[in-house]
């Protein structure tokens, strides 16, 4: 009886947050976001790829959200659900890695492990905090991926007027008006700069407040975050941008993604597939069928296990605690291994910033013992950690965890960007394409791949990325 009541309310409850969601839905249909027709402009590659999916190509499409609370909103899911359904064909991949709480100073780092190696085709991008910082993300998701970016800009809080000065003039950073300066001045230039799409959802809203005769505060829960109106406000203004219009032009992007298709812009020779090209990220596109045979992977000469820069951390979680990481973020010196990380952490004092700690590594076993207000070399050098990495109370308030806890448990893994062996999955869905990330991390210049096995391998064709910034912001 237990189970079945469970079961029953479990679908209750499911059953309720989809009507919700189609009451969202229909809500963000009927709002008037003004004309349309030059929105779209620097998302044309993701949304071409959409309109021309049929039923014989469904076209695979990776979208990111990425921010802080706000992102996190239910208004995420009505955009999908709009997609999918004006795109019935295409295969959208899509993921929310928001992170409450964390401001543009945090952001940066969490982008580490969560935005660039994503690679997604677009990211829609909405965060507040310092200007260079916000900065820093947009330069490295240039120099990273060949992503587009819709940027979203601040809608109103409930302090703020409908009725603004909007002359960058008037806005610069010592005018007094942050949210000018922001608004109207640094992210209309960060957009121009970078060529993103520029989400002018904060128009949207004021049009929309005035029209309904509102104040601010009507579409919020608190001084900024949405009800259900405002989340269905904040929908319809990004899904008026998420348009294929090819009277637009094509976008920037589509420069910045290659396909090389096997037989025809290259061909197997004796055992071998290989390609000169110039990327930081290399995906194979496979063919469907259950069986392939392996194939090797050479890069610049060298198994890619070889190389450094194809390693990434994951996310430096503690427990207890949530999903918000507490050291950030992490680097290597010496060559890594694909392993986890145990830290075991002990609080020195009572103000929540000083720490103690042990390493030990899956692999490498134990790996040295530190202090948070020191730099950490951990002795194989495959852990590095500055003072200024370190972050406890703040995560873990976010999770409910106050004060921090006398003794927690840090874990993390990391883990390759890369395979010196690729076989093709299984793929039983003729019609999906099914992308494979093979290598990411590369340095942006000229490399050469070289595959050796044959043509049993279903490599239907490699695709690069090629970001149109070259050097590392930290170089």
């Amino acid at each position: 009886m237990f189970f079945r009541r469970t079961l029953s309310a479990a679908f209750l409850a499911f059953a309720c947050s989809q009507t919700l969601l189609m009451q969202h839905a229909n809500a963000a249909d009927s709002i008037d976001t003004g004309d349309a027709s030059q929105r779209g402009k620097n998302i044309q590659r993701t949304m071409r790829l959409l309109a021309e999916s049929t039923p014989q190509k469904k076209n695979t499409v990776r979208i990111l959200f990425y921010g802080q609370s706000i992102t996190a909103q239910k208004w995420t899911k009505l955009v999908i659900k709009d997609l999918k359904k004006r795109f019935p064909n295409a295969n959208i991949v899509s993921e929310n890695r928001a992170l409450s709480g964390y401001s543009s100073h945090l952001l940066v780092k969490t982008a580490e492990t969560d935005l660039y190696p994503f690679q997604p085709d677009l990211v829609i991008f909405h965060v507040y905090g310092a200007h260079d910082k916000y900065e820093d993300i947009f330069k490295r998701l240039r120099e990273r991926t060949g992503a587009e970016v819709l940027q979203q800009n601040d809608h109103l809080g409930a302090k703020d007027k409908i009725v603004e000065d909007t002359d960058p003039a008037k806005n610069a950073i010592n005018s007094g008006n942050w949210n000018g300066f922001m608004n109207f001045t640094w992210l209309p230039k960060i957009s121009r700069v970078y060529q993103t799409e520029f989400c002018d959802q904060r128009t949207i809203w004021k049009n929309y407040l005035t029209q309904q005769k509102l104040e601010p505060q009507a579409l919020l829960t608190d001084a900024v975050h949405l009800n259900e109106k405002g989340e269905a406000v904040m929908a319809a203004a990004v899904i008026s941008y998420l348009r294929y219009d090819p009277k637009l032009g094509p976008s920037p992007a589509e420069a910045w993604t290659k396909d090389y298709v096997v037989g025809k812009d290259v061909k197997w020779e004796n055992g071998k597939l290989t390609l000169d090209f110039e990327g930081s990220a290399v995906e194979l596109v496979v063919a469907p069928g259950t069986n392939a045979k392996p194939v090797q992977v050479s890069i610049d000469g060298k198994r890619p296990s070889e190389l450094k820069e194809l390693y990434g951390f994951t996310r430096a979680v503690a427990k207890p605690g949530g999903h918000w990481p507490v050291i950030m973020p992490l680097h290597s010196v010496k060559m890594p291994l694909v392993e986890d990380w145990t830290m075991e952490v002990k609080k020195e004092g009572s103000d929540d910033k000083l720490f103690s700690f042990t390493l030990s590594g899956s692999k490498t076993g134990a790996d040295g013992e530190g202090r948070s207000d020191q730099k950490f070399v951990s002795k194989s050098g495959r852990i590095v950690i500055e003072p200024e990495d370190w972050g406890v109370a703040f995560p873990m308030g976010m999770s409910g965890l106050k004060p921090v806890p006398e003794k927690f448990t840090v874990k993390w893994s990391i883990v390759p960007w890369f395979m010196d062996t690729f076989q093709a999955p299984m793929v039983v869905e003729p019609t999906v394409e099914t992308p494979v990330i093979l290598l990411q991390g590369l340095a942006n210049e000229k490399h050469t791949l070289e595959l050796t096995g044959g043509t049993e391998s279903r490599i239907q064709a490699i695709r690069v990325r090629t970001p149109p910034l070259k050097v590392f912001s930290d170089k």
